[in-house]
């Protein structure tokens, strides 16, 4: 290793930021499991050690971008923001950022493993305690109008989040149904739109 890489000066935080995008579009692009520490430093030209060095290897990294994340979530929604608002705000996080949306679905789907199973179940525990208060708020927002009556308001979640990352999960279906690039901002204005249309409108 040279020694401008073995010193965390702002040239080498530079390259560990680097590294942390590279990863993550490494990760979205092919999960946990398919992605090698050789593709990540090479997206992000930089030696493959200085991966070890400043994270210990794929699972740090890993790590280190699911706390970013988690820090991301927290500040997605505005406080006191209306529900049609928090669609758009959610939706711009997602589209805004597709390589960490994609990383979230890996995750989902089992491919993002922890390094304590402990921690693992912790975190299984969190968002289920999550969604659980998300499903609340939104009954809440139903008693107060913003969610059309005599619609579950678990459902009207669920069809928001599904809605919200159907251009991630199945974005040949967005492009042929909307006929459109799943990522462009008209398609983001049609999905906003009919989101509020199907979950607030009577």
């Amino acid at each position: 290793m040279s020694p401008e890489e073995r010193q965390p000066d702002e040239r080498g935080q530079g390259a560990r930021e680097r590294v942390l995008a590279a990863a993550v579009a490494e990760f979205g692009a092919k999960g946990y499991s398919g992605a090698r520490t050789a593709g990540i430093a090479a997206r992000a030209g930089v030696n493959q050690q200085l991966i070890s060095y400043y994270f210990g290897g794929k699972q740090g990294l890993l790590d280190e971008l699911r706390r970013r994340w988690q820090e991301v979530q927290s500040e997605i929604v505005p406080p006191g923001a209306s529900f049609a608002e928090s669609l758009g705000a959610h939706l711009d996080a997602t589209l805004d950022r597709p390589d960490w949306a994609r990383l979230v679905v890996w995750q989902a789907l089992g491919d993002c493993p922890f390094t304590d199973p402990e921690e693992g179940r912790r975190h299984a525990e969190r968002q289920r305690e999550a969604m659980a208060a998300a499903v609340a708020k939104a009954r809440r927002r139903q008693e107060d109008g913003e969610i059309r009556g005599g619609l579950d308001p678990a459902f009207a979640l669920l069809a928001a989040y599904a809605i919200i990352f159907a251009p991630i999960t199945m974005p040949q279906f967005v492009r042929d149904i909307l006929g459109g690039d799943p990522l462009s901002p008209e398609t983001r204005q049609v999905l906003h739109t009919q989101l509020i249309k199907l979950l607030t409108e009577d």
